[in-house]
C-alpha cells in the first residue's frame, strides 16, 4: 500500500513537532526545577561572602571571581588567535592543502571532550610549564578549548560580507590592510562578537578541563598564579560530595541565570547583523 506523499508530510511533522515539544519541555523542567531550588539562596550575603568551612557556610564570592578571571584569561588569548586564523583563511590566502589542514585541525579540536583538554593542561601548563594549579593555567587550557568555537564563527562571518565592499575599497585605492579593517571587519563584528561571547559561555559552564588545571581552593585568588575554584567546580563538589544542597542549588542557579543572558546577548548580536544585512 503506498502512502500519499501529503500523509507522509503530515506525519514527518507530526513526529518534528513532537521532538520538538519534548525538547522545550524538558529544558524547561530542568531550568524550572534549578531556579525554584536556588533563587532563594541567591541573597546578597551568599554573593559577596567567600566560602568557609569547605563551602558548608559563607557565600561564592571568590568562585565568581575566579569564573571571571578564567574567562578573562581564556578571551583575551584565544580572540586574537581565532580571529586573526579566520582572516588568514578567508582574506590572505586561497584554498590549498594548507587551508584544509587548518580546518580540519580546528574541527578536530571541537570534537574532542573537555575532558582530554583537562589532561592535556594538567601535563602541559601544571606540570611542563611548572605553572601548578593557577588561574593562568585554567584560562589558557579554556583559551585552547573555545579556539575551534572562535575561528569557525570568525569565518563564516568574514565569508558573509559581500565581496561589493572589498571591490569598492580597492577601486578606491584601498590596500588589503585598510580593506579588511575599514570594511570587512566591521561588517563582520557582530558575527565574531558572536562567537567570542558563546566562548564565554562555554568557559563560565565548563568543569571537567578547569578542576585539572586550576584547581579547587576556596580562597581568592590573589594573582594570576594562585589556584583558584569557578563556580561550576564549586558546584559540582558541592553536590558530589553532598557538602551543602542548598549552596549548591544556589550556584547552580546563578550559572542558569547567567548562561542564559550571554546566549540572549548572543541571539541579539545575531538578529542584529541579519537585520543590518538585509
Amino acid at each position: 500500500m503506498q502512502i500519499r506523499p501529503t500523509t507522509t508530510e503530515k506525519i514527518a511533522k507530526f513526529i518534528i513537532w513532537t521532538i520538538s515539544i519534548l525538547v522545550v519541555l524538558l529544558l524547561f523542567f530542568i531550568v524550572t526545577f534549578i531556579l525554584i531550588k536556588g533563587i532563594p539562596t541567591l541573597t546578597w550575603e551568599f554573593l559577596t561572602q567567600n566560602p568557609a568551612s569547605s563551602g558548608r557556610e559563607g557565600g561564592i564570592l571568590s568562585t565568581i571571581v575566579s569564573t571571571l578571571l578564567v574567562t578573562m584569561v581564556a578571551i583575551i588569548v584565544a580572540t586574537p588567535f581565532g580571529v586573526g586564523t579566520a582572516f588568514y583563511l578567508t582574506e590572505f590566502t586561497h584554498e590549498s592543502k594548507a587551508t584544509r589542514i587548518i580546518r580540519f585541525s580546528a574541527e578536530s579540536l571541537a570534537a574532542i571532550p573537555s575532558i582530554v583538554y583537562g589532561l592535556f593542561g594538567f601535563i602541559f601548563f601544571v606540570i611542563f610549564l611548572k605553572l601548578g594549579w593557577s588561574v593562568l593555567s585554567g584560562g589558557l587550557t579554556m583559551a585552547v578549548m573555545i579556539l575551534p568555537t572562535i575561528i569557525r564563527t570568525s569565518e563564516e562571518a568574514i565569508l558573509s560580507v559581500p565581496a561589493q565592499y572589498r571591490e569598492v575599497s580597492f577601486s578606491l585605492g584601498g590596500s588589503k590592510w585598510q580593506t579588511i579593517t575599514t570594511a570587512v571587519l566591521p561588517s563582520a563584528f557582530p558575527g565574531i562578537a558572536t562567537g567570542v561571547i558563546l566562548g564565554i559561555g562555554r568557559c563560565v559552564a565548563e568543569t571537567a578541563a578547569v578542576i585539572l588545571t586550576a584547581g579547587s581552593s576556596i580562597h581568592m585568588p590573589n594573582s594570576f598564579f594562585d589556584p583558584a575554584r569557578t563556580m561550576a567546580v564549586h558546584f559540582y563538589i558541592m553536590a558530589r560530595e553532598g557538602i551543602s544542597m542548598e549552596r549548591a542549588y544556589g550556584t547552580a542557579a546563578l550559572l542558569v541565570i547567567i548562561i542564559f543572558f550571554i546566549n540572549l546577548m548572543a541571539n541579539m548580536i545575531v538578529n542584529r547583523f541579519v537585520a543590518k544585512s538585509r
